[in-house]
């Protein structure tokens, strides 16, 4: 297939990331083309035709249904990789700022992570009673046994517990490659972490992953779809978790890592230490995950010198009152 319209392009970009197993920036994409065909109403689109005039109005279609400013960020960051592309192949002429006018940055503002205190009750309270072995039916325990580990291990993502395997477990280290940067990451086992896992090693003999999530072959769609369910499930039961055991707390698979990140940072971790323990790309996304904390922390000490002042005006006025 030789594409020559943006459809064209995306629908090869996505068998091309299907072919290599990578279905979940393939499912981004496809999802793209779905929302950008529902714009088009169904009508092929020319490279010509991208002038930043058509890529604000999908920015503002998008926002007419409610998406939210980190999704019309993804969809609109996809377009524009698939722009780059065309232009790359000489299929589309290079127009300087063509995206320059539209949302494709990470908003940062929204608040993930827990408080200290948070997270110290849902890992440690009742620490005798943290027994996987014992299932309960609504499996909130062994939940709770998940979400710790993905702190304890340095606020590992969702995906890559999914499919960490028994195997990358050697004596008092974890090894593994992150799914997202490929980077090699090893961690050095707490005591909390080694007894959690020892709980769950053997529960699943037949297993090659410490945790039942996928049953299918790795990299395979299916193993994929398993991750998608998996992913749902855990997160449908983290509602009710925090429900039942903190009450005004949320918790989502992004909770952990956020929490992590953030008393990391509050603990003052050089950001390029978070970085690696992350296994970030870059420290440019670590910067994304704290930026509302720093502003935090920047209002706090803006208040700290307006208190100060305040407190040295005072005494210059009692002072000098008590000088007359």
């Amino acid at each position: 297939m030789n594409p020559k319209t943006v459809f064209e392009l995306l629908h090869s970009v996505i068998e091309e990331l299907k072919a290599n197993a990578q279905w979940g920036t393939a499912h981004v994409y496809q999802s793209t083309y779905n929302i950008l065909s529902l714009y088009r109403g169904n009508t092929d689109l020319k490279f010509r035709e991208m002038t930043p005039t058509l890529i604000k109005d999908f920015e503002i279609f998008l926002r007419h249904r409610k998406c939210t400013w980190n999704t019309v960020s993804t969809y609109m960051k996809v377009l524009k990789a698939i722009y780059n592309r065309a232009v790359d192949y000489g299929l589309a002429p290079f127009v300087p700022r063509l995206f320059g006018h539209v949302h494709t940055h990470v908003d940062s503002r929204r608040k993930r992570a827990l408080e200290a205190g948070e997270m110290g009750d849902l890992l440690f309270s009742d620490k005798n009673n943290l027994d996987v072995n014992k299932i309960l039916p609504d499996k909130l325990v062994y939940v709770r046994a998940v979400f710790s580990l993905m702190f304890m291990l340095r606020g590992m993502a969702f995906v890559d517990i999914a499919f960490l395997r028994k195997t990358d477990i050697q004596g008092n280290l974890l090894i593994y490659r992150r799914r997202k940067t490929r980077k090699l990451i090893t961690v050095r086992l707490t005591k909390d972490a080694r007894d959690i896992i020892s709980q769950v090693m053997d529960k699943y003999p037949e297993s090659p992953y410490l945790f039942p999530f996928i049953t299918s072959p790795e990299g395979s769609e299916e193993a994929y779809r398993e991750y998608q369910l998996a992913l749902r499930s855990f997160n449908h039961r983290l509602k009710a978790l925090s429900d039942m055991f903190a009450g005004k707390i949320h918790l989502s698979s992004y909770t952990a890592r956020h929490t992590w990140a953030t008393m990391a940072y509050y603990c003052e971790i050089h950001q390029g230490i978070i970085s690696e323990a992350m296994g970030h790309s870059s420290i440019t996304v670590t910067e994304t995950y704290l930026k509302p904390f720093k502003e935090e922390r920047i209002d706090r000490a803006n208040r700290k010198v307006i208190s100060y002042v305040k407190k040295k005006a005072h005494a210059v006025t009692h002072g000098a009152e008590s000088d007359s």
